[in-house]
């Protein structure tokens, strides 16, 4: 499992922290479940709150971790029950923060972080939701509640999804190991019986979710929660793209980018379905071009749309 980079670790463990502390000790294969991680990563993420406080660094402006007979307890440091004052333009950073952490793989919804946020907002004296607006791709009614109650009753869910690589519908029956949000999209990593392996479904693409009788046993190393996961056998291709192109690079987890002649970039991606390959490549047209790879697969796209509008 490839290292999280620290952004992504601060992002956990500030999701982590209120969860935590607002719970009598939970368990902690419950907190490595909910947020993703290994005993291991949990308690490397754990030891860096012992570095965070004031000066003098004394007791009372350090934060308390205990780890003990499976369970773990996060205790505020005396400096968080003083007031805080803030300028407007501070609350309105904090606010904003705070929303964002909502957000992440894990976020407590209804508990005190977001009811301490509600408070700053009326502080302020502004709306919260129009103030500062995190927005995920929307999601069919009911579809993040099952999944999310799901995952931690450790049951069997039969989804209606549609693939976009392959651009096509199927039903299938899944076991979700745990629901997060990456990119601005909803996402739930799950095993998969259709194909029988891990896969990573998108919420957005889920039209209904039906919640079985049948238990699952989750894995003892929960998966990578990551958005895109390529398998080692992934056909790749290469593509020289014009300047103007050069937002692939950046938009998609791209394994080589080289500078070329011309401001242009060549890059090599993974192309897991010959469909979200074409679909790129209709869309780049004439300032993208195959290096490597399958050369033939925007003509064949092509052709295909030009029979439809001839039919």
């Amino acid at each position: 499992m490839p290292k999280l980079s620290a952004d992504e670790r601060l992002q956990r463990l500030l999701a982590l922290i209120p969860w935590v502390a607002s719970r009598d000790g939970p368990r902690v294969d419950e907190v490595c479940a909910r947020f993703g991680c290994t005993q291991a990563e949990l308690v490397d993420d754990l030891e860096l709150l012992f570095l965070c406080g004031l000066h003098p660094y004394t007791p009372d402006v350090l934060i308390e971790v205990d780890i003990d007979d499976g369970r773990v307890w996060i205790r505020y440091a005396d400096y968080f029950s003083r007031p805080l004052r803030l300028t407007p333009a501070e609350g309105l950073a904090l606010l904003a923060a705070g929303r964002t952490v909502l957000a992440t793989a894990g976020g407590d919804d209804g508990g005190p972080l977001e009811r301490g946020l509600d408070k700053l907002a009326a502080a302020l004296g502004v709306d919260a939701g129009e103030a500062v607006e995190i927005e995920l791709t929307p999601v069919a009614e009911g579809v993040l509640r099952s999944l999310r109650q799901a995952a931690a009753d450790h049951r069997q869910v039969e989804i209606d999804y549609y693939s976009f690589g392959r651009d096509e519908r199927a039903r299938r029956v899944v076991d979700p190991y745990t629901v997060f949000s990456a990119g601005g999209q909803w996402y739930v990593s799950a095993w998969c019986h259709k194909v029988d392996d891990e896969r990573l479904f998108r919420l957005d693409r889920i039209s209904s979710a039906t919640v079985l009788d049948w238990a699952f046993r989750p894995p003892k190393k929960p998966p990578e929660l990551a958005a895109y996961r390529p398998r080692p056998d992934d056909p790749r291709v290469t593509l020289d793209l014009e300047p103007a192109a050069r937002w692939v690079a950046e938009q998609y987890p791209v394994e080589k980018v080289e500078e070329v002649d011309g401001g242009r970039l060549r890059v090599t991606l993974t192309a897991s379905e010959p469909a979200w390959l074409e679909r790129l490549l209709l869309r780049l047209g004439p300032r993208a071009t195959v290096v490597e790879g399958d050369a033939g697969a925007a003509g064949r796209a092509a052709r295909r749309v030009l029979a439809r509008y001839q039919g």
